[in-house]
């Protein structure tokens, strides 16, 4: 153990990590390409891209030096009164590679924060359009969507991290987790929950959140897209918003751009962040329809109640123009795919170990789901030790590396991953 995380354990407090019973800590002194280089000399294969942001890897020059040449331009200007060129062409870009329904990009300080941002612009629409009743959220469970108190309205009250403040958020709508598995057509009855919430209360919902096709750290459920299209569907009907939160999904994750291209749905408001900017800083983004925008700016005050301090942040907005254009220029979509197709095959084996109650795979996203809860003081040193820097949480143990990740980068950490759970009691 290092004097940094000495240090550490005496005056910082980590996320989802309490502060009482030390955890397995290990101090990062070098991060370049898919490497992870720690303190004593050891080097770990990034199987998370950090959180799923680092899709390019760390240090790629061509981010770098967008960082490097807009801080020596400037760092930060105020957005209230002011703009400048890395937010205009961020949105410009945004703009042109999402649906054309969405024209309109509100930057945010991260993908919780857009979707509290996307929320307020549900509710302030139906304000500007005369139906201020209509103030609830229709979702379904095992989502995840924040740790802000918006965001935490919408994530699974049971199963997810925050039924500790079940009595603080609003109380919102939810429905059943998407039944059929990814690659398994909807049946009409997997709509009925649904149908039935809409008939008997869709006067009072405002919008409908949900992670398209992926749902991420509620459970990393891939669920498929005929269900989302039904889904969508239903919610039109009823005149219901649709809110999509790809901020998980976002920039080619799944194999398609957008998650939402599985299943051929646009929605009126659109959450995206972590892999922006290729996980060099902080930066979200919630785009919306001009009827979205037309009727938000109708309600009492005429814009939009949000305004962070740091918003389009001009290093945020250059590295994440950057990054989006790295990945347009590049062969992303065969990557994604020999990606998929190696954790198919190397994690497919992991179905037969005790203890392993599923596998999945879609784009570059790979899932071991255990039977049990994984103990993470034993978990996590144990990837370690086999060279792989993975972050299990509950009963799953899954990876989504880095779009530049080789065959021998992928193998150490789908190696990682066999070689722990086969030593795990069943």
């Amino acid at each position: 153990m290092t004097d940094l995380v000495d240090r550490d354990r005496s005056s910082v407090w980590h996320p989802y990590a309490g502060v009482v019973e030390p955890f397995p800590l290990y101090e990062v002194v070098a991060a370049a390409g898919t490497r992870l280089t720690l303190a004593d000399g050891r080097e770990l294969v990034d199987g998370m891209s950090s959180w799923w942001a680092a899709v390019h890897g760390y240090r790629h020059p061509v981010l770098d030096a967008a960082v490097k040449s807009q801080v020596d331009r400037f760092a930060h200007v105020m957005f209230g009164g002011l703009t400048h060129a890395p937010a205009v062409e961020l949105a410009e870009l945004l703009v042109g590679i999402t649906p054309a329904e969405l024209t309109r990009v509100f930057f945010a300080d991260s993908g919780s924060v857009a979707v509290e941002v996307a929320i307020k612009m549900a509710l302030q629409y139906w304000h500007g359009r005369g139906r201020p009743e209509r103030r609830r959220l229709l979702t379904v469970r095992g989502g995840y969507h924040g740790d802000t108190a918006g965001a935490m309205s919408v994530c699974d009250p049971v199963s997810g991290m925050h039924s500790l403040f079940r009595s603080y958020v609003a109380q919102q709508v939810f429905v059943a987790r998407p039944r059929p598995p990814y690659g398994e057509e909807v049946e009409p009855g997997d709509l009925d929950e649904v149908r039935q919430v809409l008939e008997q209360q869709g006067g009072q919902i405002a919008a409908l959140v949900v992670e398209p096709v992926v749902q991420g750290a509620g459970g990393m459920w891939l669920y498929d897209p005929s269900y989302l299209r039904a889904l969508v569907e239903l919610c039109r009907e009823h005149e219901v918003l649709v809110l999509f939160d790809e901020i998980a999904t976002g920039f080619g994750r799944t194999g398609t751009l957008f998650a939402m291209e599985h299943a051929g749905v646009v929605p009126d408001i659109l959450c995206v962040g972590k892999a922006l900017t290729g996980g060099y800083v902080t930066l979200g983004a919630t785009l919306c329809t001009d009827e979205v925008a037309a009727g938000v700016c109708a309600a009492p005050g005429g814009a939009l109640m949000h305004g962070p301090t740091f918003m389009a942040n001009p290093l945020a907005c250059a590295v994440a123009q950057a990054s989006v254009r790295l990945l347009l220029d590049g062969p992303w979509q065969a990557r994604v795919a020999h990606i998929g197709q190696v954790l198919r095959a190397d994690l497919a084996p992991c179905a037969q170990l005790p203890g392993v109650a599923d596998v999945r795979v879609l784009g570059a996203i790979g899932v071991v789901e255990t039977t049990h809860p994984v103990d993470m003081s034993v978990v996590q040193p144990a990837l370690v030790d086999h060279g792989a820097w993975v972050r299990p949480f509950g009963r799953l143990v899954y990876t989504m590396p880095p779009y530049i990740s080789t065959d021998d980068d992928l193998r150490v950490v789908t190696g990682a991953i066999a070689a722990t759970l086969s030593q795990l009691p069943g």
